[in-house]
């Protein structure tokens, strides 16, 4: 990681992707769900308090997951990134589509795969406009008291990891004298299927650091292992 945070230092190359997994890095859940964050502290954390704020959090991302994105129709047929399929899609206007009578269940022929693709042209869609243009008032408080009740338990964990991949792309608008500058980028790579890790990231407030074509989940082959996506990830940027 040093290497990468000291790139700017060295004559600049044409890019610099820092890749970051998110689960118990960027973001913390599994371990406020089953209370290791909170017993890492000795007595200091409450660890139902913990528990319940994962709970919460893992209600809020099932639901957005099925409400606003297709999962429930979709979680069948995971796709590593969300242009996986877009050769698929035809550029239909989907302003009047019924995703819920257009029958698809299957993934057999060309016609189910254009079906999945305007899934998730739409959900590339919503996650650039964010979750502000998605939600209701109500959820949208919800959600705010949650990030902050979460981040203040935390002592801080999500708005400091937020704040550094900002610091990070924040380099893209740095000069560097006798130079070409760099372009400093944030890939997200994650073991978890693609639309929760989505969600995870517009929920906790990432989307703004990780753009949904540098989102990559898992592999339709789940036998990949994690050191394989990323060595993937690092071809599809054009390094080997």
């Amino acid at each position: 990681m040093d290497d990468l945070v000291n790139a700017s230092t060295i004559p600049c190359e044409n890019m610099i992707v820092y890749i970051w997994d998110m689960d118990e890095t960027l973001i913390l859940l599994k371990s406020l769900l089953d209370g290791s964050y909170a017993e890492s502290f000795n007595g200091v954390k409450e660890s139902r308090k913990g528990t319940d704020i994962g709970k919460r959090w893992e209600n809020h991302i099932l639901q957005v997951c099925d409400d606003y994105f297709f999962y429930e129709q979709m979680e069948n047929y995971n796709q590593p990134c969300l242009d996986a399929l877009s050769l698929y899609d035809d550029g239909q206007d989907l302003s009047d589509y019924n995703f819920n009578s257009d029958g698809f269940k299957h993934m057999h022929d060309d016609a189910d795969r254009r079906k999945l693709a305007y899934r998730q042209r739409v959900i590339a869609q919503k996650y650039a406009q964010g979750l502000h243009h998605v939600l209701d008032q109500q959820l949208i408080q919800l959600w705010d008291d949650l990030y902050q009740m979460t981040d203040n338990y935390t002592d801080g964990w999500f708005s400091s990891g937020h704040a550094f991949l900002q610091q990070i792309l924040g380099r893209n608008t740095l000069s560097t004298s006798n130079h070409a500058r760099c372009q400093h980028i944030n890939v997200l790579v994650t073991s978890g299927s693609l639309i929760p890790s989505l969600v995870k990231c517009l929920l906790f407030k990432l989307d703004d650091v990780f753009s949904y074509d540098n989102a990559h989940g898992m592999w339709e082959n789940c036998s990949v292992s994690h050191g394989s996506r990323s060595d993937s990830v690092v071809k599809l940027y054009g390094f080997v």
